[in-house]
């Protein structure tokens, strides 16, 4: 904290700094295993709710359809997942974890944001209001769009 900062405000700042520089680690984790954490939080989200469309994968990222969908391909070309046409409409592509990528997530530590979304699920209407609005705030004060 400098000077020019209320004590508070410097606590605050830190404790985001942390976070960030923990994200950074744990992606770099995940470079280290071979996988990226965006991948790797599709292998989690396939493991936890079994096979998915690639729009429900696009939805579980906040990304764009070809960002989810260059996702999946490098997750295809790795043979961690595979893709098929649904049966009742063809246009619907299923994507679900290969054995290899069932076993990668299985093994894989659980970290960063995979652990924030499941433990996130864990905790009360109030808390989650209150994080939320402390997030909301964040962005404000930061000029993010939710649009980025």
């Amino acid at each position: 904290m400098t000077r020019f900062e209320s004590p508070l405000a410097g606590s605050a700042l830190h404790k985001f700094l942390i976070i960030h520089r923990h994200l950074r680690q744990y992606g770099r984790q995940m470079d280290d295993q071979g996988i990226r954490p965006r991948q790797f939080s599709v292998l989690r989200f396939l493991q936890e709710n079994g096979p998915a469309t690639v729009g429900e994968v696009q939805e579980y990222l906040y990304t764009s359809a070809s960002t989810a969908s260059t996702v999946i391909s490098q997750l295809e070309e790795s043979g961690l997942v595979s893709r098929t046409r649904s049966e009742e409409d063809n246009r619907v592509v299923i994507v679900e974890l290969t054995s290899a990528g069932s076993a990668l997530a299985d093994e894989t530590p659980l970290g960063g944001i995979p652990l924030l979304r499941r433990r996130l699920r864990a905790l009360p209407e109030e808390r989650l209001r209150i994080i939320d609005q402390a997030l909301t705030d964040i962005m404000e004060l930061m000029e993010v769009s939710d649009t980025e």
